[in-house]
């Protein structure tokens, strides 16, 4: 409840803040576009100075038409040769950011989807489907009734030796049975 009574403070003092931060922001924006304005009009007056036609003939005119024009295609000529280097230096960005992830290794992978292929298959793919390997073949034979017999005997060791086993003379008996095994 307590935490809840803070956050709400909280937010009446930032909504006061955020409000003063934006209206700052939009200020200096708006102070950020009439410079540039600025700027470009200087531009402007230094590059391009107003052109007086008032006394010029007819001819005069015509040889001014004639200049502007001339100028207006090189400065053509000139944006499409800058705008063809640019594609050009985009696109060989992007050949360069692609080599450099395939030589990091960092692409991404696609999810692969589980497959259940038996180890005849996986052999068959392999050796092609004239060779036949049988692994069964190869395999130990085990006999159950063994391994039961083993079991038993085990389990019945077992519960007939805890008190032989137990305290100091059963870790005896287990040092001199392991001593003899060694030697």
């Amino acid at each position: 409840m307590n935490t809840y009574i803070i956050t709400m403070e909280l937010s009446a003092i930032a909504c006061p803040l955020q409000s003063l931060m934006v209206a700052k922001a939009k200020e200096e924006l708006e102070q950020e576009m009439l410079e540039k304005e600025e700027q470009k009009a200087r531009y402007l007056d230094e590059k391009a100075p107003p052109i007086q036609t008032n006394m010029m003939s007819l001819q005069k005119l015509k040889d001014l038409c004639e200049e502007l024009h001339t100028k207006i295609d090189v400065v053509d000529e000139e944006r499409y040769d800058i705008e063809a280097k640019v594609l050009h230096n985009t696109r060989e960005i992007k050949d360069l950011n692609i080599k450099v992830l395939d030589l990091r290794g960092k692409f991404k992978r696609p999810n692969l989807r589980r497959v259940r292929v038996s180890a005849d298959a996986i052999l068959r793919s392999l050796l092609g489907s004239k060779h036949k390997v049988d692994l069964r073949a190869n395999l130990k034979s085990v006999k159950k009734e063994d391994t039961e017999k083993e079991k038993t005997v085990e389990v019945s060791d077992w519960r007939k030796n805890v008190e032989a086993m137990s305290g100091m003379e059963g870790r005896k008996k287990m040092f001199d049975a392991a001593k003899g095994a060694n030697q």
